[in-house]
């Protein structure tokens, strides 16, 4: 059974949501404003009946979890080893959506030891870019305004996100827009100021250079109907890397955990092995 659960991680209140015993599998939600572990809702019992402890935890400065002095994605990749730890976990499988995809695979550079196996969720940063298209990451963890989004503009935003626009229920849209404001707002107005001209930490070689050297298997799903030419800059990445574990979902955009449950279940959890199939 799915429970919710709170604790202090890193001096900060956390909440995870966490369902299942087997296998360890951590579930990171992306960065966009309104994100949370509820994202992970359409696959989390699924995950569980195949033979996994899966935990999905808010972020530091997403959900409930509290807001940190560091708005860096560097801090959150330290704060999840650090949640591990906290949650009795010593080694596990991170699944890792969008901006958070590249969570994980810092990781493996950093602490292979804390990790069984990958899995990248849309994250348009580990794909080559095109010739003349815009930068890569465009829009990991960026969308949003300069102001709290009216229920209407959170609705835009999911939209945008989704093949399947049905999925957003009145319940859906309302727990998004609450995530979107108060303190979630601030934190997120917090990485947009850490990322302007003057504050941002001038970047080393772009991750998906990189894609042939992570020490840990890593499988990388993305939708085809994705953002930023998602299925085009994949094909790219096959010809670059050809033994890359690449797979594109039809009939899904970027949430690919709403658009298509029953397919990410199974990339995920074929990949990461539970007890059950």
């Amino acid at each position: 059974m799915r429970a919710e659960r709170h604790a202090g991680v890193a001096g900060l209140r956390t909440r995870w949501l966490e369902a299942g015993q087997g296998k360890p599998l951590i579930l990171l939600h992306g960065a966009s404003l309104g994100s949370s572990c509820d994202v992970w809702s359409p696959v989390i019992d699924a995950l569980a009946a195949r033979g996994l402890r899966v935990v999905a935890p808010d972020l530091p400065g997403f959900g409930e979890t509290d807001n940190p002095l560091d708005p860096s994605l560097r801090f959150r990749m330290r704060f999840v080893p650090a949640f591990m730890e906290a949650v009795g976990i010593a080694r596990a499988s991170v699944v890792g959506h969008s901006q958070s995809g590249r969570i994980p695979v810092m990781l493996a550079f950093e602490r292979p030891e804390c990790l069984d196996r990958i899995v990248v969720v849309g994250t348009g940063s580990l794909l080559p870019p095109l010739a003349g298209a815009p930068k890569a990451d465009a829009g990991e963890g960026e969308e949003g305004g300069t102001r709290e989004p009216t229920i209407e503009e959170t609705r835009a935003l999911l939209e945008d996100n989704l093949h399947d626009r049905s999925l957003i229920t009145r319940e859906a849209l309302a727990l998004r827009h609450r995530m979107s404001l108060g303190k979630n707002f601030e934190a997120f107005a917090a990485r947009g100021a850490a990322k302007s001209p003057g504050g941002k930490a001038k970047e080393g070689v772009p991750p998906w250079q990189r894609l042939a050297e992570v020490p840990v298997p890593l499988r990388l799903v993305y939708g085809r109907e994705d953002r930023g030419n998602a299925a085009e800059r994949a094909a790219l990445a096959r010809e670059m890397y050809p033994g890359l574990d690449l797979h594109l979902v039809d009939g899904a955009r970027h949430l690919v955990m709403w658009d298509a449950p029953s397919e990410l279940t199974r990339l995920v959890g074929e990949f990461v092995g539970g007890a059950r199939g």
